[in-house]
């Protein structure tokens, strides 16, 4: 009964804490794959595919018994998708890429139950307006290193530099798992959160999100 019940193939932080919520005993096992994505393949295909390569992998070193939860997540900007910046001047070019428009961020998500081989899998895409930031915010917030290990050069969460303006989707997804949408898959295979987890998520986001009833239901939102 000690044993945890999820393993996170992840070594996100923002992950970890976002899963927390949720008061699921879990640890993490990082999985490594090749995330280059194929020619041709559209943007949800390749987030989903990579979560389900994620939570195979760490199949291979996981106690049968145990559940995998994978995730993968892209900032997708028109035909582009953005990775996480090679140096601060890549992050600049980036972030004045994103201004003072709308992009998306695709979240997939797979839970891999290795014992029989059940997999779920879901997807969650969110619109995200940015607002017209100025150079020297740009400048300012790109001396701080946040943008280097971020994909799309930027986290929403950031209280200096706040990016985002006026969200109307899944604010945890956008930080790298959706948990409403982790919930209604893990009770496809019998799995429960021990807390509310909109409620906790809202909490600790300090937002109000405005689908998170309706993903719980299952519609396809978001």
């Amino acid at each position: 009964m000690n044993k945890p019940l999820l393993v996170l193939a992840s070594n996100s932080p923002r992950r970890r804490e976002l899963l927390a919520l949720g008061g699921w005993m879990f640890h993490t096992r990082p999985a490594d794959v090749d995330e280059s994505q194929r020619p041709g393949e559209a943007s949800g295909d390749y987030v989903l595919r990579l979560a389900e390569s994620k939570a195979r992998a760490c199949a291979e070193t996981t106690h049968p018994d145990l559940i995998i939860l994978a995730a993968d997540t892209a900032v997708v900007d028109g035909p582009a998708i953005l990775g996480k910046p090679k140096d601060m001047a890549e992050a600049v070019e980036m972030l004045k890429e994103l201004r003072g428009h709308s992009h998306q961020v695709y979240t997939g998500i797979a839970v891999l139950r290795p014992s029989d081989g059940s997999l779920v899998t879901d997807l969650c895409i969110t619109d995200v307006p940015m607002r017209a930031y100025r150079e020297d915010e740009i400048e300012a917030y790109v001396a701080t290193g946040d943008p280097l290990d971020k994909a799309g050069g930027y986290a929403i969460q950031n209280g200096g530099f706040h990016p985002v303006e006026s969200l109307q989707g899944c604010y945890a997804s956008v930080m790298g798992l959706p948990l409403c949408h982790l919930t209604r898959s893990l009770h496809k295979l019998d799995i429960a959160p021990r807390n509310d987890i909109a409620a906790e998520c809202q909490s600790a986001l300090n937002y109000a999100c405005p689908i998170s009833s309706a993903v719980l239901r299952g519609e396809m939102v978001g």
